[in-house]
């Protein structure tokens, strides 16, 4: 079971999902400014360590991060929790929230529901393989 990030993990996770190894100094460049400590970040990444979301490869007393986990399985998992806990995992009652929220065209709702459609055939067991 993939546990939810934080908001600060979230951000660190991005950044280590681009980079895809880094140091602390790395992740610490690409963060936006006001920039964090750099003890903050080695202590969000050891709590990532902890979490199972990040492993490290050693470099002496220096520490090279990865992730562990994929970008894409993060998404489904945060996607599946997000549509249970607002939508009763009702993709269209999501959709109609969207569709009247952003007032979306009857275009872009066919184009969504096309790919939608096309990710859900994909993730059928009989299709992986």
């Amino acid at each position: 079971m993939i546990k939810e990030l934080t908001k600060a993990e979230e951000q660190v996770m991005q950044i280590l999902w681009k980079l895809d190894k880094a140091f602390v100094n790395d992740i610490l460049e690409k963060m936006s400014e006001p920039k964090p400590a750099y003890n903050t970040v080695s202590t969000i990444i050891r709590i990532l360590e902890k979490k199972g979301f990040v492993d490290h490869e050693a470099f002496g007393k220096t520490h090279r991060y990865f992730p562990l986990i994929s970008k894409s399985d993060y998404t489904k998992t945060y996607f599946r929790n997000f549509l249970s806990n607002y939508f009763g995992n009702s993709f269209q009652e999501m959709v109609s929230f969207f569709a009247k929220e952003d007032n979306m065209s009857l275009s872009d709702l066919e184009a969504l529901m096309n790919e939608v459609g096309k990710d859900l055939e994909d993730d059928k067991p009989e299709n992986n393989g």
